[in-house]
């Protein structure tokens, strides 16, 4: 039997695919310069930069000037290269320290002694994947390439988000499908 509920939408720059319960099925992205990263996120919301992070065994604390958040508040998180490595991307409940700093339990453990940043959604919001991205080949010509989601596809409850690298430099752009 043949699927007829598949729709696709592109980005070429960072924003929401869909709005809405949907099943993300799949994407397609093409390759700019440089390597990269595309977070995709459950929310219709913007992400936000956060400062910085350290990690202390599986404590990680998170620093984001009015991050606005309350404890016991479920978040996306992602995270950039630190000394020490990288703290693990997914999905946590936070437990605010000051307006400006909140802490996480990651599922790993470690010392990160300086975390250089990431991003988070709002309350509520939910990280979904992170796919590493190649740069151009190396005869200059853009790679494409897809992602099949197995099954039914991932279960969005608010939309899809889709937070690319620099245009032209990460990624060309970005199409989703969902249904």
């Amino acid at each position: 039997m043949m699927q007829t509920d598949v729709k696709a939408a592109h980005l070429n720059a960072t924003g929401i695919a869909v709005s809405g319960a949907n099943r993300l099925k799949g994407l397609i992205y093409t390759s700019g310069t440089s390597a990269g990263t595309i977070n995709i996120w459950d929310t219709v919301s913007a992400v936000t930069a956060i400062t910085s992070y350290t990690r202390t065994a599986a404590v990680v604390t998170v620093t984001l000037a009015s991050h606005g958040l309350n404890t016991g508040d479920i978040i996306g998180l992602t995270f950039s290269s630190g000394t020490g490595g990288y703290a693990t991307n997914g999905n946590y409940t936070v437990t605010v320290l000051t307006s400006s700093t909140y802490t996480i339990t990651d599922i790993n453990s470690g010392t990160i002694t300086s975390g250089t940043g990431g991003t988070q959604s709002v309350a509520g919001g939910r990280w979904i994947f992170s796919l590493d991205t190649a740069a151009t080949t190396t005869s200059g010509q853009a790679a494409t390439t897809s992602v099949l989601i197995p099954g039914e596809g991932i279960k969005v409850n608010t939309g899809i988000y889709c937070q690319l690298g620099t245009a032209g430099t990460n990624q060309n752009g970005v199409t989703v499908f969902y249904g």
